[in-house]
């Protein structure tokens, strides 16, 4: 089945109407739910001091569940590098693309894809992408990674060793921030078995941003997800009932709490409730990497955090288990 490309419709002559399946509810449109101004997400550095450290980043995410991460050791030459490897495989003709075209639907989710509707209803997400693991090596399928360019292999096995590194000392301060040893959520999280996926989204202009959406309103079913844009802003969370608007800030990293550790957490750091929206004239682009535990880890609330006062909030159940329940909006 040939399925319609987001970057292939933009890319029409005189495209300035945006079909019907684009257009997102009312209640969820951009234009009908405008972020509140003057308000900014916590910025942290790494280079000060641990106990410093320790404190911002609890309190960034227990009350936000995202923090913009800068001095984090990951050249501003390699975010460069990897953002041009993942604008030339966009850039390709088509039917280059095509060759690594994913299949959801059959559990192939590596590879090139645009997000599908499962009912006629639903909307559609203004955004085509790229999808496949990073780490660990065992489970790394180098034949899906594109081939052209082709520095995109060197490139992308460079920044996950070092979003690895950063990965670890993230979870690290978090686990202090929980009065535990450092090494505790990063164990529980898989070990030297966290997996790393690459997930480069690409939203080309769109001639209504006001109508659609790149990514709906959701949650993260990752640990983490350490993203790098490109310089057109276009991410919001949700904080006290409102969005939030997030600046582009050069070689961030934009970290975000995801379901998996706001559950080994009992809900001290919550999982934030993120959306992408889109520009009428620029393409925006995002290099997200989920780090997620490997299906089979058994995931729920941390028992040393638990006692009579303070009983579990969630069930325990693998991580495989999670995904399937929230890959079908069933309750977990």
């Amino acid at each position: 089945m040939q399925i319609e490309r987001v970057q292939a419709i933009a890319g029409t002559a005189n495209f300035k109407q945006l079909p019907e399946k684009f257009i997102r509810p009312a209640n969820e449109r951009p234009e009908n739910t405008k972020p509140l101004e003057g308000v900014s997400v916590p910025v942290i550095s790494l280079s000060v001091s641990h106990d410093i450290l320790v404190k911002e980043i609890y309190n960034a995410c227990s009350e936000w569940g995202f923090f913009l991460l800068k001095d984090h050791g990951i050249s501003p030459g390699l975010i460069e590098k990897l953002w041009k490897v993942g604008i030339e495989f966009f850039n390709q003709p088509q039917e280059e693309k095509e060759k690594y075209a994913n299949d959801p639907s059959t559990g192939k989710f590596e590879g090139y894809g645009t997000k599908m509707t499962k009912n006629l209803g639903e909307k559609v997400e203004w955004v085509d992408y790229f999808f496949h693991l990073m780490s660990p090596p065992s489970k790394v399928n180098h034949q899906i990674w594109p081939q052209s360019p082709s520095s995109y292999r060197e490139v992308t096995e460079e920044y996950n060793k070092e979003l690895l590194k950063v990965t670890e000392t993230v979870l690290e301060l978090l686990s202090e921030g929980l009065g535990l040893e450092g090494k505790v959520l990063k164990s529980w999280v898989g070990g030297d078995e966290i997996e790393l996926e690459m997930k480069i989204n690409m939203y080309p202009p769109c001639p209504q941003p006001e109508l659609a959406l790149g990514v709906e309103a959701h949650t993260d079913m990752s640990a983490l997800t350490l993203l790098v844009p490109n310089d057109v802003p276009g991410i919001q969370v949700w904080k006290d009932d409102y969005w939030i608007a997030v600046d582009y800030f050069p070689n961030a990293l934009f970290v975000h709490i995801g379901d998996q550790i706001e559950v080994l957490s009992n809900g001290k750091y919550k999982s934030v409730l993120h959306r992408s929206t889109v520009n009428k004239e620029r393409t925006r682009m995002s290099w997200a990497v989920f780090c997620a535990p490997p299906h089979d880890a058994m995931i729920g609330p941390l028992p040393e955090l638990l006692d009579e006062k303070n009983p579990a909030k969630y069930s325990t159940k693998t991580f495989a288990e999670f995904r399937h329940r929230k890959f079908n909006k069933l309750p977990q």
